[in-house]
């Protein structure tokens, strides 16, 4: 990493700003350090009730990840800020670079939907939010909106009938007033003061029916995070950290960006350590169990694994990032399908969990890549997967 935000004051061109921050160079810095940019929320831990994570360190030096590429090498090539692997409930290994470190809250970009949803689970499971409902039984304001008709398990799936263009390189549209209304991107002169609630009015046109294609589209989650506050009268940051984040024993309190009336930004604004990112792959793999206790049900851990539906995928967004691959998503998580069943999350610029429930195997992945998505990378990321997987398999 080079020198930016060394000094104080820093020079003007090593400065991070709200209008740089997710552009290389200025992000390896800025994506450890979200909270010095953008309003957030403290998603507080329970300090005396840490999940502990006993470590075994195993030689994965001489991995082969791609051909002759190493461990080292495909660390360097997939920018990675932090990376750590679990295997049986114990860390086998661990490596922070850049900005990242091992008390260090990193943004999760997408990988925040997948947390959404784990927590979406855990208020069904309790009775606090229905699945099944229509969206406008808790946020009746978005009645004139493309969501009208839509259900609550409509959001979860992403397979609301919404207009709008995940571009995630456009310089002007719908998604740049998005990212305006959510704090992420500086107004512009002439600009009226915005926010996350409003910017649900403006979308008003359809995509196709609802409970069709998978479509992937960034503000049903945050609408969801709206439904979550209404269905319980209570805030999303409070709710992630009573339901999740505590029961889980988070080893550090997270924190999640929010606009400037406070909504929060669940889509894409979760900012957490390496290590606690693990633990909510760790869960998955034991079926919601920590140490005997069920925190995620373990029926909503079978909803994901077994509930979505294939042909959504492969008529929607994303088959093509996964070719040959039976894919489902479900919950806001994505699913390989198959006798070795792979659970998995993604977020813009390299924010990767994956779980091998299969196998009791964990991959967490923080990076700070330039390019939002990068198919070749993210087929590498996947061929260290595989790596990995026959890695235990032999041992």
């Amino acid at each position: 990493m080079n020198n930016l935000m060394r000094e104080f004051p820093p020079a003007g061109d090593g400065q991070v700003t709200l209008a740089n921050w997710r552009t290389a160079p200025f992000s390896a810095w800025a994506f450890s350090h979200v909270r010095e940019i953008i309003a957030t929320a403290d998603i507080p831990n329970r300090p005396g009730d840490i999940w502990a994570l006993a470590s075994e360190p195993d030689d994965l030096a001489d991995l082969a990840v791609d051909g002759d590429m190493s461990l080292n090498g495909y660390l360097d090539a997939t920018y990675t800020d932090a990376y750590l692997v679990l295997h049986d409930g114990k860390v086998v290994f661990e490596e922070y670079r850049n900005a990242s470190g091992a008390d260090t809250p990193h943004i999760l970009m997408s990988v925040s939907k997948s947390m959404l949803g784990a927590l979406a689970g855990i208020l069904s499971d309790k009775g606090m939010l229905d699945p099944a409902a229509a969206v406008t039984q808790y946020v009746p304001e978005i009645a004139d909106t493309a969501w009208n008709g839509a259900t609550v398990q409509n959001l979860l799936d992403m397979r609301a009938g919404v207009q709008f263009d995940e571009d995630y390189e456009a310089v002007s549209g719908a998604i740049i007033e998005y990212r305006k209304s959510t704090g992420w991107n500086p107004l512009e002169p002439g600009d009226n003061v915005t926010d996350l609630r409003s910017f649900f009015s403006q979308v008003r046109d359809g995509d196709g029916a609802h409970l069709g294609r998978f479509h992937y589209v960034s503000p049903n989650t945050d609408l969801m995070a709206w439904v979550i506050e209404r269905a319980t009268s209570t805030r999303y940051a409070d709710l992630m950290s009573e339901h999740l984040w505590q029961p889980m024993g988070a080893e550090t309190s997270g924190y999640i960006t929010v606009d400037r009336l406070g909504a929060p930004r669940a889509a894409g604004g979760m900012c957490v350590t390496l290590r606690d990112l693990a633990r909510v792959g760790l869960l998955v793999a034991n079926r919601g169990e920590r140490d005997g206790v069920q925190v995620l049900p373990e029926a909503w851990v079978n909803d994901v694994l077994h509930n979505g539906d294939p042909t959504a995928w492969d008529t929607g967004d994303f088959a093509e990032y996964f070719p040959g691959r039976s894919m489902h998503y479900r919950n806001k998580w994505y699913v390989e399908r198959g006798d070795n069943p792979m659970v998995f999350c993604i977020g813009i610029h390299g924010q990767n969990l994956y779980v091998l429930p299969g196998q009791q195997l964990v991959v967490a992945k923080l990076s700070s890549r330039p390019k939002p998505l990068d198919p070749q990378v993210s087929l590498l990321n996947l061929k260290m997967i595989e790596a990995l997987k026959q890695h235990f398999k032999a041992g």
